[in-house]
């Protein structure tokens, strides 16, 4: 069992780690270089299938990193922990930071941005970039668990 749930955390926080590092490296530099209209549609876009997986995918590898580190011990147990507290760290900022953004840019219509309209783009990447670094030191902690176990 323990070989199966070291898998699927691997999975897991690779997944998540390699898609925020993908949108932070590509995705987002090409959204800001947009004009605001073309944004407000092309973020739409994006972000439908992402709204639906990535919180499952996250999720369900910060619950495997906890039960990881409560059935392990020394070192291990210890990387397993800090690693579900990274990947609680991409759930909590996902949640409080980027989503509230993102559902503020669906309810915009592109015709409707006007001079006085508040670009969340900045913002956004900036708090992509700290889930970012929290999802690859997740990754990387737990890669390093299942070494060390």
């Amino acid at each position: 069992m323990v070989e199966v749930l070291s898998v699927l955390v691997l999975l897991g926080t690779g997944l998540v780690a390699g898609v925020l590092f993908a949108v932070a490296v590509s995705v987002m530099p090409a959204l800001i270089a947009m004009p605001p209209d073309r944004y407000v549609s092309t973020h739409k876009l994006l972000g439908r299938h992402y709204d639906r997986i990535m919180p499952f995918i996250v999720t369900g590898s910060t619950a495997i990193d906890a039960a990881l580190a409560i059935r392990g011990s020394g070192t291990g147990r210890t990387l397993f922990a800090a690693a579900a507290l990274c990947m609680a760290g991409v759930a909590v900022v996902s949640q409080t930071r980027n989503v509230p953004i993102n559902n503020r840019v669906k309810r915009t219509e592109p015709g409707d941005i006007g001079p006085d309209w508040q670009d969340p783009r900045t913002r956004w990447r900036d708090w992509h970039l700290v889930r970012t670094c929290c999802a690859v030191a997740g990754c990387t902690l737990s890669a390093a668990a299942v070494v060390l176990s």
